[in-house]
């Protein structure tokens, strides 16, 4: 990892907070591109898609929201721009992070600010947001519910929370083996003669490896749905809600992402792109029309999850 010493990221694997804040960071620059996140019509699309899934339309536009664990400002911004969010303020435990969504958000010319955050002792105070968001995020705190506890408190009375994007038990299991699986023949077929080319330089490839152990550290949890409603419910949310997508398109994406991480940048192109989203896109509509109605919701990659701040109980008389 560029510009991270040995002896960091070994202190770093006993503290998963200081893991976070150097994985990401060292993240922050190549993120968009690593993930293919884009803020034009596609993510725009696919943020409101998320959050209409889980939370319908009701409410918007929110006035004011923050996200917890920002990382480039995905969630968000694409969010705003959907009309969802009319201002938006960002946090992230990692500076690089909090300092690329900014950077996204004036070059979309939105109204966002940010802060460096641990999103368990959030730094706003109390009743302060409309709603607020996260996208893959809750997986890496060390301390879920004290989060959730911390969100319901920045929410006014009313407000609402979504998260997104949280993985399974059972569908991080099988993403991670076909992952590994195709990282393991990938980098063994291209040692082969003819196909040198398409293996990326020694030192890259070991210092995918090393991040990759690392991300071990960083990724804290995966999710039983029924426990991530459970969670929320404890920490005093009301009108919770939890679904999961996202099954063969999983299976699809999860060996595809891995495998353009083990080329050389630039060298499969825009067919392979295209290809790669119109297949992820056909697949995600068989999950959610077909194999949503009779697979168990627990076997799905990603979760989504909703709640509401309860009002007062003076507000509800007369």
């Amino acid at each position: 990892m560029t510009g991270v010493s040995r002896a960091e990221i070994e202190a770093a694997r006993g503290d998963p907070k200081q893991a976070n804040v150097l994985y990401h960071d060292w993240e922050s620059t190549t993120y968009d591109e690593k993930w293919s996140i884009s803020y034009d019509e596609r993510c725009i699309n696919y943020a409101a898609d998320r959050f209409v899934a889980i939370a319908g339309r009701g409410g918007w536009p929110y006035p004011h929201a923050l996200e917890l664990g920002c990382g480039t400002g995905f969630f968000t911004l694409n969010l705003m721009q959907a009309g969802v969010i009319q201002h938006g303020s960002v946090t992230d435990i990692s500076p690089g992070m909090v300092a690329a969504a900014l950077r996204n958000a004036k070059g979309l010319g939105l109204s966002v600010d940010g802060r460096i955050a641990d999103a368990e002792f959030i730094p706003y105070e109390d009743e302060s947001f409309d709603l607020v968001v996260g996208h893959a995020f809750l997986h890496h705190l060390p301390d879920v519910e004290r989060s959730l506890r911390e969100t319901l408190r920045v929410l006014k009375p009313g407000g609402r929370f979504v998260f997104a994007g949280e993985p399974t038990k059972w569908g991080d299991k099988v993403a991670r083996r076909l992952g590994q699986a195709t990282w393991w023949a990938c980098t063994r077929a291209t040692r082969l003669p003819g196909l040198e080319k398409w293996r990326r330089p020694q030192a890259e490839l070991e210092e995918s490896s090393e991040a990759a152990a690392l991300e071990a550290v960083v990724d804290q949890h995966t999710f039983v749905p029924a426990h991530l409603r459970r969670m929320a419910i404890v920490a005093g949310a009301v009108d919770v809600a939890v679904r999961t997508e996202e099954l063969t398109a999983a299976w699809f994406g999860w060996p595809v992402r891995t495998f353009e991480a083990a080329v050389p940048v630039g060298k499969l192109g825009f067919g392979w792109a295209n290809f790669a989203y119109r297949s992820w896109l056909a697949l995600s509509a068989l999950d959610s029309r077909v194999l949503s109605r009779f697979m168990p919701a627990g076997l799905f990659y990603n979760a989504l999850v909703t709640g509401v701040k309860p009002a007062p109980p003076e507000s509800l008389i007369g």
